[in-house]
């Protein structure tokens, strides 16, 4: 008989990991708790962006290989692929979690297979879902397994990386993980690993941490920049032909559900020995501060009064509509708080979900006096500078992520500024 899997989350991560197993033969069924987006995809109909995701979504459900509702079902295999957030306070909010583990507790019976995708803290697996799985009656050593499989992937490439990235395998046993792993690879082509499940948890948060700390790095290197004549864009591009040296990108903020979240796991878990992760994830979050601090600096040399700035892109990075967290969303915050005439836009941003949100280019721009382009969506790449001249009140742009043409833009006007490069150059 098929193996059927049961998928509880049905977002950026769990609509493609559902949709995976079913092109490769489970009949697999994904619960959401909102009605809303289980009456769209039950049209057939997506809540979310990603490439191939509305082509895949239409060959399994035409199949008959996946449903969706509102509530779980008996399988063989319940897969936890919720958010867990943190809070205002920087702590880990498992709410999800536990809901979602709560969800299946009347439907787990013995053989089946119980798998937790969601990034979390470590020791989660064992201190807050195994004794909600307690409450099955059921032996969690003999009679159900239970694993910790985190999610490597990135918006814009999830089935591509679902397929060619290596994975993690943390089971509670060693039963538990050869099971986990002999599930998914019926389509990981990269290596599987196996582990336990904290040390699984931990990678996880490592992966990420890492990044976090990299990137505020070079937003240092940015400022610093800045300040004693330097283009921090070229200085990194030339650090990185050294074969030991990998210095990130600078930008305005660090989004995303992940590295913009996970480094407080560990801060949370050991305050006093995680200083200098602490310090990164501070240091990143400061960046929406300073970008608005430089967009005034900028408008105060040309000094315009009252200008109107547009700002360009919503969404955490390039090409895609997941604002989780997005630095963006903090930029539009302090423009309200301090009185700041804005307009913004995002191309992948279909309806109006912000103040002062336009879905349009032309408005987005019309009489602007600064142009700030916070995401590196390829569109904005291809923005003709003479056209965008004509609408604008003030030919200002200010590039915080290094990826337009600045000659192609001063040749048509601009007074083009970069974050992380030299000021008043």
């Amino acid at each position: 008989m098929m193996e059927k899997i049961c998928v509880i989350g049905l977002g950026y991560i769990g609509l493609p990991t559902s949709i995976m197993f079913a092109k490769h033969g489970f009949q697999v069924h994904g619960m959401d708790v909102n009605a809303t987006v289980v009456e769209k995809l039950q049209k057939q109909e997506l809540h979310i962006e990603e490439p191939g995701l509305q082509e895949a979504l239409d060959e399994v459900m035409n199949a008959g290989r996946l449903t969706v509702s509102t509530q779980p079902v008996e399988a063989d295999v319940f897969i936890i692929a919720v958010p867990s957030p943190i809070t205002t306070d920087k702590k880990a909010n498992l709410d999800y979690v536990r809901s979602g583990t709560e969800s299946i507790v009347p439907f787990v019976k013995k053989g089946n297979l119980v798998i937790l995708e969601s990034t979390v803290p470590p020791r989660t697996v064992e201190d807050v879902m195994m004794p909600i799985l307690e409450s099955t009656g059921l032996d969690l050593e003999k009679d159900i397994f239970i694993s910790h499989s985190p999610e490597r992937v990135i918006p814009g490439k999830i089935f591509q990386e679902l397929e060619s990235n290596d994975r993690i395998v943390g089971g509670i046993n060693q039963e538990s993980s050869e099971r986990t792993k002999k599930l998914y690879k019926s389509f990981v082509k990269g290596e599987i690993h196996i582990t336990d499940a904290t040390t699984a948890e931990m990678v996880k948060v490592i992966e990420n941490t890492y990044r976090d700390v990299n990137i505020a790095f070079a937003n240092e290197l940015a400022k610093i920049s800045e300040q004693i004549g330097v283009n921090a864009w070229e200085a990194i591009k030339l650090a990185n032909y050294h074969p030991r040296v990998n210095i990130h990108q600078p930008g305005p903020g660090v989004g995303g559900h992940c590295i913009a979240v996970d480094p407080w796991f560990l801060a949370e878990l050991q305050p006093s020995i995680a200083q200098m992760i602490t310090l990164a994830r501070n240091t990143n979050d400061d960046m929406p501060a300073y970008t608005v601090n430089r967009i005034q600096e900028i408008v105060a040399e040309h000094k315009l009064d009252a200008p109107k700035v547009a700002l360009l892109g919503l969404s955490f990075k390039g090409n895609v509509d997941d604002m989780r967290e997005s630095p963006s969303l903090h930029i539009v915050d302090q423009m309200k708080e301090k009185n700041i005439n804005y307009t913004v836009y995002d191309p992948h941003i279909k309806d109006i979900r912000l103040d002062q949100q336009v879905l349009s280019l032309d408005e987005a721009i019309q009489d602007a006096d600064i142009i700030v382009i916070l995401t590196d969506h390829n569109v904005f790449k291809t923005y003709n500078p003479s056209e965008v001249g004509q609408a604008v009140n003030t030919k200002i742009i200010f590039d915080t992520k290094n990826c337009i043409d600045e000659m192609e833009w001063r040749q048509a006007g601009f007074d083009y500024v970069r974050l992380g490069d030299a000021k008043n150059r």
